[in-house]
């Protein structure tokens, strides 16, 4: 049976050897002038050292260049695709077509993933963008596994689905907490609270706590729970699902390495002894949730719920 790729997002280069031990296959790096809700903040010296070591390791490395892209910053990807073609990065995430062109001109044997965070919802969409260039395609995170199963079905790309982590639920290129703080005239450096893990919007109702932090890209609104289906990896596996992704924004080193572990074993188990994996998987599940910090419980996210048309 066909083993899925673990891919994980670390914190640092020096965590990189961490997760190679722990169990990953791959790696998803970059800064937050191009990429998105980044685990860590890699430079152009850290992509490089990044590349090298976990190439050693035996691991691929993806660099996320899907940020949305305004003209001040199209002039800059050329630059930016080379270096990456330079250092042997092994593939380019991105979502904003300017990325797929400057590709083509500057590294056209460069690979790429698809990945829009809400619009791979269908096999036609992912194999649209397969035509364009793309070997894969990062579902988005609202689907249910019926969904799921059905477009790995009729894919001509690799298909790539998040199984832990927490899932932004809305993000605006404004500065809505600095600007928040200026009507209410306080003064603060809102840059020390770029990916400030104490921040959050209260929703007092459901009890709720929703991560919330600023970046170059603007204001990232997470999800109050954390992802977890390592317990529901069975039916994914059966229908080859290419890769698995531990989303770690916001979670400390320790933390992603720990249930990379954990998600490597159930993989492992899964492919190779299933009824041992059944066995095993309540156990697995235990081991997350001891992990979890006191304000982030998990869930099964959109797994299971029901769509309707």
């Amino acid at each position: 049976m066909k083993k899925p790729e673990l891919l994980v997002t670390p914190t640092s280069v020096s965590h990189i050897d961490e997760l190679a031990e722990a169990g990953a296959d791959a790696i998803i790096i970059g800064e937050q002038r191009y990429g998105l809700r980044l685990a860590g903040e890699f430079s152009r010296s850290d992509v490089a050292a990044a590349v090298e070591t976990a190439h050693r390791r035996g691991m691929n490395v993806y660099v996320a260049m899907n940020a949305l892209f305004h003209n001040d910053k199209v002039d800059e990807l050329a630059d930016y695709v080379a270096f990456l073609a330079e250092v042997g990065a092994d593939a380019i995430v991105f979502g904003d077509p300017a990325v797929l062109l400057t590709v083509r001109e500057t590294a056209p044997h460069m690979n790429l993933h698809w990945s829009t965070e809400t619009t791979a919802t269908n096999w036609y969409a992912c194999n649209y963008w397969g035509r364009k260039g793309a070997k894969r395609a990062v579902l988005a995170r609202e689907l249910n596994m019926d969904a799921i199963l059905e477009i790995k079905a009729h894919a001509e790309v690799e298909i790539e689905v998040q199984v832990h982590g927490m899932t932004c639920m809305y993000q605006s290129k404004r500065s809505l907490i600095g600007n928040y703080f200026a009507y209410q005239g306080k003064v603060m450096e809102i840059e020390r609270k770029k990916y400030e893990k104490g921040m959050f919007l209260y929703d007092k109702e459901r009890d709720y706590k929703y991560p919330i932090f600023e970046d170059e890209n603007g204001t990232h609104i997470m999800s109050p729970n954390d992802l977890c289906i390592i317990d529901e990896l069975g039916d994914m596996v059966e229908a080859g699902i290419d890769s698995f992704k531990i989303d770690g924004v916001l979670h400390t080193a320790d933390y992603i390495t720990e249930v990379t572990k954990l998600y490597r074993r159930a993989i492992d188990l899964c492919t190779e002894d299933r009824e041992r994996y059944e066995r095993e998987k309540e156990e697995l599940l235990a081991a997350v949730e001891a992990l979890q910090p006191p304000h982030r419980r998990i869930d099964t996210g959109f797994f299971f719920k029901e769509t309707i048309y």
